[in-house]
C-alpha cells in the first residue's frame, strides 16, 4: 500500500486556524506525511506544537525551510547555518548562478523554479546533470496548474513537459507537491497524478513522485540528522547500543 507525501504546504505559520485546517485536510485527502514551509528562526517549541497537531490526525510532519538566495554566496551562507536544523532544504532558483550552485550542492534536497516566469526556469540538461550527481530532486508544484488560466498555464505545461522529460532521461528524481497556500488549492495524490498527465507524466511514475521518492528523501535526511551519523555508511555506535537493540 502506498504512503503518500505532500512535501510543500505553505500556510501562514502565525495563522493557527489555517495551519490546523490544512493539516486536517491533508489527512482527509489520504496523505501520511506532509512538510510545511517554516521560517528559519522558528523555535523548537513551535515545531513541537505542529508535530502534535499532525500526530492527532496520524500525519508525520517533515520540517522544511525554503531559501530564495540572490547569489551563490548567500545560498552557501544559508546552507552552512541551517542545514542541520531542517529535514528538507528547498532552494527557489531565481537566477542561473543560484540554480547551478544549488544543483551541485549535496546539502540541497529540492530545486524549485518560478511558475509564472518561464524564462527563469533554468532546469535544462546541464542543470539536470549537476542535480543527478548531487542527488537533488526537481520539485514540481501543482497548485499553479490549478489557479493559472489561459496562456500562462499553457506555457507552464509546455515547460513542465520538457523538464520532466529531461529529468527522466538524466535520472533526476522528481517530487510532485501541492505548493498550496490554503486548503482550497489542495488535492488528493491521485488527483495530482492525473493532473501530471497534462505534461505527459505517466500515472504510475506520478504516484511514485508522491510516495516512494519523497519518503526515501526524508528517510535519507533523517538518517543524516541522527546523532550517530558521520558520513554515508559510517555511524558511531556507542557501547551498549548493540545490546539494547538485541
Amino acid at each position: 500500500m502506498r504512503r503518500f507525501a505532500d512535501l510543500h504546504l505553505r500556510p501562514s505559520i502565525e495563522d493557527r486556524d489555517q495551519v490546523e485546517r490544512m493539516i486536517s485536510k491533508s489527512s482527509e485527502l489520504g496523505y501520511q506525511m506532509i512538510a510545511i514551509s517554516l521560517p528559519p528562526n522558528i523555535t523548537q517549541t513551535k515545531i513541537s506544537r505542529l508535530q502534535e497537531i499532525c500526530s492527532d490526525v496520524n500525519l508525520d510532519l517533515v520540517t522544511r525551510v525554503d531559501f530564495s538566495p540572490k547569489t551563490s554566496k548567500e545560498l552557501l551562507h544559508y546552507l552552512r547555518r541551517l542545514r542541520r536544523r531542517f529535514e528538507i532544504i528547498s532552494v527557489f532558483c531565481d537566477s542561473k548562478s543560484v540554480a547551478r550552485q544549488a544543483a551541485k550542492d549535496r546539502r540541497v534536497d529540492l530545486l524549485t523554479f518560478p511558475a509564472t516566469k518561464i524564462y527563469k526556469r533554468f532546469f535544462d540538461h546541464a542543470e539536470a546533470e549537476l542535480a543527478s550527481n548531487a542527488l537533488s530532486a526537481l520539485e514540481i508544484e501543482m497548485a499553479p496548474l490549478i489557479f493559472l488560466r489561459g496562456s500562462p498555464r499553457i506555457r507552464l505545461i509546455s515547460r513542465l513537459r520538457k523538464e520532466s522529460a529531461v529529468a527522466e532521461k538524466v535520472g533526476v528524481p522528481v517530487v510532485l507537491s501541492s505548493g498550496a497556500t490554503d486548503e482550497y488549492l489542495m488535492r488528493g495524490p491521485r488527483e495530482y497524478a492525473a493532473l501530471a498527465g497534462l505534461f505527459d507524466m505517466d500515472s504510475r511514475v506520478a504516484l511514485r513522485t508522491l510516495s516512494e521518492i519523497p519518503h526515501s528523501l526524508v528517510a535519507r535526511n533523517r538518517g543524516k540528522l541522527s546523532p550517530g551519523y558521520v558520513a554515508p555508511g559510517i555511524r558511531v555506535v556507542r557501547e551498549g547500543d548493540c545490546c539494547r537493540r538485541a
